[in-house]
């Protein structure tokens, strides 16, 4: 399959390179969770203080993903 976009202006190009780049994007937020995930559940020396800022990181980045009706999976 083979799809061919033209663009009269460069803002157009730019937003549709936006739109196209979602799943890279998508992938992006899902890594930095899956990151944030291993690092609370297996590094045994976490400070209890990083383990709390990292728990509420991964908190907000799922927040913001649910209130914009996204999802990771």
């Amino acid at each position: 399959m083979e799809v061919t976009i033209k663009f009269s202006d460069e803002d157009t190009a730019e937003d549709a390179k936006t739109a196209l780049d979602g799943w890279k994007w998508k992938h992006c937020v899902w890594q930095i969770d899956q990151e944030l995930r291993n690092t609370l559940k297996y590094d045994e020396n976490l400070p209890t203080d990083v383990y709390k800022a990292f728990e509420s990181l991964r908190d907000k980045i799922r927040e913001i993903v649910s209130d914009n009706n996204l999802t990771m999976e």
